[in-house]
């Protein structure tokens, strides 16, 4: 038996209980992990909550984390025991003091790189390099506008977007955040709260908007990212909604033309295994270079997940949030 995070029903912190489970012996294809370093992301409170649907009640939250292999399955050659290695996506399952899963999901971690910095970085870096690479090319000097900036998957979108070259603008909610935007590459930090975003958009573009806008989620704020867009613009949105709210209509937002809207495959890229390995070679390749700087804020004990939830949901964290078993 193991300790664990388990949810039986959707609501609060108060949900996460510290339960002992019983895994599964290791299989054909599967390893057994000890992990060191859990990552705390939004999407694991939004499944918490409700607002995404979990696989099934109760289930183990966590989509990221880092560890150790202690056990292999037959026919497994990818990894070996002792081997360090983080993994990120679904099945869910990383709030566990170990795990068994499948050994294709893990890829290794390489010397320079802690287990913390691995946990906080995989999921948001596959994303952001997915979004990058494979969603939309960068080319320098292009204007491309970064919602929420300052932190979690903004954050690693606007040091990735910035190192291709591009003129990076960052929506952020003060002025501490400002400044936090500014040291991910941002060069036009935009308060949101107090300033006109539509507005310093078009003094900041000369008039011409962004060519692309990175997140939002409900109709108000998608509405006044996609009226920063050039025309046939794009707009890539993510968070927990899926689908466009009741009263959304694309073709009523942008009050600039055609207006391109996506709502990305945030997981597509676990399958097949060899663009897992592509892509968290390259991120792990941009942190070891300084390309991108991993911020670790905050650390729980794994049993205190409930208050790394709160911390994350008061918007209160200024870097990544991780769990310690």
């Amino acid at each position: 038996m193991v300790k664990a995070i388990r949810v039986h029903e959707p609501g609060g912190v108060e949900v996460l209980k510290w339960e002992a489970v019983e895994l599964q012996p290791v299989g054909p294809g599967e390893i057994r992990l000890r992990h060191t370093a859990i990552g705390v992301n939004l999407v694991d409170a939004y499944m918490r909550s409700g607002m995404l649907p979990p696989p099934r009640y109760p289930y183990i939250p966590g989509m990221e984390a880092a560890g150790v292999v202690i056990a292999v399955g037959e026919g497994v050659t990818s990894c070996h025991v002792g081997q360090r290695v983080a993994y990120a996506g679904r099945p869910t399952g990383s709030y566990s003091e170990e795990r068994t899963m499948m050994a294709d999901r893990v890829v290794a971690i390489p010397e320079g790189i802690c287990d913390e910095t691995a946990a906080a970085i995989t999921l948001k870096g596959m994303t952001a390099h997915m979004l990058l690479d494979e969603m939309f090319r960068v080319s320098p000097g292009l204007f491309v506008l970064v919602h929420t900036a300052a932190g979690g998957l903004g954050a690693v979108l606007a040091q990735l977007a910035h190192s291709l070259g591009a003129v990076v603008i960052g929506t952020v909610s003060s002025e501490a955040e400002a400044e936090m935007a500014m040291e991910n590459g941002v060069t036009h930090p935009i308060i949101y709260t107090s300033e006109d975003l539509v507005q310093r958009v078009q003094e900041i573009t000369q008039g011409e908007g962004v060519a692309v806008v990175f997140g939002g989620e409900g109709e108000d704020t998608l509405r006044r990212l996609a009226d920063c867009l050039e025309p046939r613009g794009l707009l890539f949105s993510y968070g927990p909604t899926y689908g466009d709210p009741p009263s959304f209509h694309v073709s009523q937002v942008s009050k600039r033309g055609a207006l391109r809207m996506f709502k990305p495959p945030m997981f597509e890229y676990e399958a097949p295994r060899v663009e897992v390995v592509r892509r968290a070679e390259a991120i792990f390749s941009m942190v070891l270079s300084g390309v991108i700087k991993v911020r670790v804020s905050d650390r729980y004990p794994l049993a205190e997940a409930s208050n790394a939830h709160a911390l994350l949901e008061a918007g209160n964290a200024t870097g990544s949030i991780v769990l310690v078993p």
